[in-house]
């Protein structure tokens, strides 16, 4: 590939880069000025493209024994480092928040200057013998000074010269200039040396933008990371072009390779056919022609010795072995005394013994030229040979060089040593010696059946090389095309399960409506009826909330520090759990003839963990579930909780859950594999995602898994959860219930059961409800009514329906009454609310199902 083409980037790298612009553009345009959370996202892109960077410059530089892209790789590596450090510290650790305070204050700032730096040092060091590890602790060194200069060093500063708020970060910018000055230099002697040059002026704008900063996630630090995603994808949506185009240019060298050993092979048929022939003549020619017949037949054999291990080696893909049977033919079938194959140094100007016939392994020894060992060039015959020319000494005794001196000293009187070469310009790699003990012992003829072998060994050598080449690319293709139809899938996946959780959260919102009305309003239930109730009202949540998380097959969801968590006794979760699958561990094993007794055990008063009731039972029913599939023929199913003492302490600070059960258990092999998602051992009667389902409840809640299981023991899985002051977490998050007063609703949704389940609970408050099925004709209900002078103060849309959605009912109603409150009441609640997707002219976004205390303290607020 030569040095345009590599830098010209395809269109991959140009369809990312106007995606990030258009973010860029959308953050611009943005009314909020702080984005934390996509000041993350932006950090963690950062993180794991500088990752896989540092893979690729690695693998490049070590197959192409390059020293510059293993430097550059150090660099990469390291700032990866502190990227994932300057990730890590993003997150909630409420042990010591100082520490991650003050780690977080030293991380940026090292990488911002850290990565031109790297660079800029990589330059000179690449032409000398540099230990890419000695770099690399070089650079850590440096790394660990950085952060703690810049975490005594204020981040910012009152507005300078020309305005820039931190100073600081000056000399990062101007790191850059000299940065992209060399490599544009060596951009005709080295294709990478342009595209890092590329990359260095579109990271020069990082440190400029992020001088106007005045917040570590405000729009212009935003911007900042976007543009160094921009110059980071295009180094390795570039590298990837590159090697894509390599492959492509071994492809054509290999099809090239085969159409001339096809021809080659011709060729050698046609003479073989032609000496044939001649061979029937001289039979029949007179006494006198005897000789020429003996040499034709010698020929002729060597021709087919020729054919033979052309077929030989045409059958091997590896130089080892291709090797080995050139030498062993030329041992046993010219013959020789010795034979020898040696690779050849360009940089060190020596040859290494590569591979030695069997016979002459002792001769081998008595010539210290053994396997792997070193012959340095003199200045007659190996001279000759490694620039290209076949050489023959008929008398090696009278040649006062050191190798052939070396091989007289042998008992060899005569060798020949033929050049490996791929073409002309490319070079020797290799020579192919071999000898005999008698003086003047080869033939013309011999000699050049050598110099043909060596062609076709030479040949032979380069395919073997191309197809290692080619699997190596091949494979790496092969895996990466799983990861990304890995992706497409869970893409997918994703989006049909949004437009599921859509339907079901509309099926059961008249459901939970109708439960919490009776709960709220009716009061002549007996305590039976108002239990089941409950239960009812606790699973419909429960498939609320799992619902939400179906959207995280292919989006992340909220983290611990996030998350409303509110106090939860754990003895009464179990109770709930038990009830809620009942009909599996009780009904169903009755019907197979099993019986599974179930315990729950308590040491002391009920312990209380912080968490999501629903996600806490959730992974509860789960374990359960997974416990009752390992006792087909009946059991004890035991639920244990607890305080565990934090080791060397000996006080209760953890809280400990367990789902024991007395089944078939698991081998070593399966408990280390069993939290993967769509791991399962149940065929096709299990998904494999329910307990990677409770492995991810337990990170988001920090507690910690351990699993107990041998097979015939069962299995126990205990979770243990952080203890956390219930009083501290709860008085937080409590609201005051304002009273909503009496107002006219307009109710606009697709559903009518829906419609007609919420109307009667809006009424049964004492509001003044009109019903609309459907945008459009929502929209004309509120302009009649505005055009009568009887305006709806508050209006209730859903967001998905059909032909007019939720979007264009609140922007009709906006411009035609602006003091009108809008309410999206939607299915995709919770993934606006957290994804900041709020349409505009929505006061606020309720989830479907909907609680009648939320609706009504949001009623009351508008």
């Amino acid at each position: 590939m030569d040095v345009q083409h590599s830098l010209n980037p395809g269109r991959e790298v140009f369809a990312v880069a106007l995606l990030l612009l258009t973010a860029m553009v959308a953050v611009i345009l943005s009314a909020t000025d702080d984005l934390p959370a996509l000041h993350s996202i932006l950090d963690t892109a950062v993180f794991m493209v500088s990752a896989v960077l540092a893979f690729l410059l690695w693998d490049l530089g070590w197959r192409t024994r390059q020293l510059l892209p293993r430097l550059q790789a150090v660099v990469f590596t390291v700032v990866a480092v502190l990227e994932l450090l300057h990730v890590i510290t993003a997150l909630d650790f409420t042990e010591a928040p100082s520490a991650a305070v003050l780690l977080r204050l030293g991380t940026w700032s090292p990488a911002a200057y850290l990565l031109p730096l790297g660079l800029l040092v990589a330059l000179p060091l690449s032409r000398r013998d540099t230990n890419p590890a000695m770099f690399g602790v070089a650079l850590l060194f440096i790394s660990a000074g950085l952060m703690v200069l810049f975490a005594v060093v204020p981040r910012y500063s009152a507005p300078g010269f020309l305005g820039i708020l931190r100073p600081t970060l000056i000399p990062a910018a101007l790191l850059w200039i000299p940065l992209i000055a060399g490599f544009w230099r060596r951009r005709r002697a080295d294709r990478l040396a342009g595209v890092f040059a590329i990359f260095s002026g579109i990271t020069l704008f990082v440190p400029v933008i992020i001088l106007y900063s005045e917040t570590a996630a405000d729009k212009v630090a935003v911007l900042a990371h976007f543009v160094r995603v921009i110059g980071e994808l295009y180094l390795l949506l570039t590298l990837t072009q590159m090697g894509t185009a390599d492959t492509a240019q071994r492809m054509r060298a290999e099809q090239a390779l085969k159409a001339s050993n096809e021809a080659l092979e011709a060729r050698v048929a046609e003479r073989t056919a032609e000496l044939q022939a001649a061979n029937v003549g001289l039979r029949v020619e007179a006494q006198t022609r005897q000789v020429a017949e003996q040499d034709a037949l010698i020929q002729l054999e060597r021709l087919n010795l020729l054919e033979r291990i052309t077929r030989a080696i045409a059958e091997r893909q590896d130089l080892e072995s291709i090797f080995q049977v050139v030498v062993r033919s030329v041992e046993e079938h010219m013959p020789a005394d010795f034979a020898a194959l040696c690779s050849y140094s360009h940089h060190s100007r020596t040859l290494t013994v590569t591979r030695v016939g069997t016979r002459s392994g002792p001769l081998a020894l008595d010539l210290a030229m053994t396997e792997q060992s070193r012959i340095e060039i003199d200045q007659n015959g190996l001279s000759r040979c490694v620039a290209g020319a076949l050489v023959y000494e008929p008398d090696i005794v009278a040649i006062p060089s050191p190798f052939p001196q070396r091989l007289a000293r042998g008992g060899l009187g005569s060798m020949v040593v033929a050049p490996l070469m791929v073409e002309q310009r490319s070079g020797v790699f290799g020579v192919l010696v071999v000898a005999r003990r008698a003086a003047n012992a080869f033939s013309s003829a011999e000699c050049e059946f050598l110099r043909q072998l060596c062609d076709h060994v030479s040949l032979a050598a380069n395919q073997a090389q191309l197809h290692d080449s080619l699997k190596q690319a091949y494979d790496d293709l092969k895996l990466t095309q799983g990861a990304v139809m890995q992706q497409e899938r869970l893409r997918a996946l994703g989006q049909m399960a949004s437009g599921i959780a859509h339907d079901i959260n509309n099926a059961i919102s008249p459901v939970s409506l109708y439960v919490d009305a009776l709960l709220t309003h009716e009061t002549g239930f007996s305590d039976r009826a108002r239990k089941q109730l409950e239960v009812i009202q606790r699973a419909v949540d429960d498939v609320a909330h799992t619902v939400a998380r179906m959207g995280e097959f292919y989006r992340q969801g909220k983290g611990y520090g996030q998350m409303d968590l509110a106090p939860v006794p754990v003895t009464q979760a179990f109770r709930e759990v038990l009830e809620l699958t009942r009909a599996r561990w009780s009904d169903m094993a009755q019907q197979r003839g099993a019986v599974i007794e179930t315990n729950v055990e308590c040491e002391g008063e009920s312990p209380i963990v912080m968490a999501l009731a629903s996600e806490l039972r959730e992974a509860l029913i789960n374990l359960i579930l997974n416990a009752t599939d390992a006792m087909p023929d009946g059991g004890t199913l035991t639920l244990r909780t607890g305080h565990a003492l934090e080791a060397g302490k000996g006080i209760s600070r953890r809280v400990f859950i367990e789902v024991s059960d007395t089944g078939a258990g698991m081998d070593e092999a399966t408990r280390r594999r069993c939290l993967e998602p769509f791991f399962t051992t149940k065929g096709d009667r299990g998904s494999g995602l329910g307990l990677a389902m409770v492995y991810g409840i337990a990170q988001r809640h920090g507690a910690d898994i351990e699993i107990i299981s041998a097979p015939g023991e069962g299995t126990t899985f205990r979770i243990t959860f952080p203890l956390t002051s219930p009083a501290a977490q709860s008085t937080g998050s409590l609201r005051i219930q304002k009273i909503p007063r009496h107002t006219k609703i307009l109710l606009i949704d697709d559903d009518p059961v829906l419609l007609t389940s919420l109307r009667e609970v809006l009424v049964h408050d004492g509001h003044q409800v009109q019903t609309a099925s459907g945008g459009g004709v929502g929209i004309e209900a509120f302009r009649d009514a505005l055009k009568a002078g009887k305006p709806f103060p508050v209006v209730i849309t859903d967001l998905g329906m059909p032909h007019v959605d939720g979007r264009a009912v609140a922007v009709a109603i906006k411009a035609a009454a602006p003091d009108t409150s809008v309410i999206m009441l939607t299915g995709w609640g919770q993934r606006l609310v957290a994804s900041g997707e709020i349409p505009a002219g929505v006061f606020a976004v309720v989830s479907k199902p909907p609680r009648i205390a939320e609706l009504r303290q949001v009623i009351a607020d508008s």
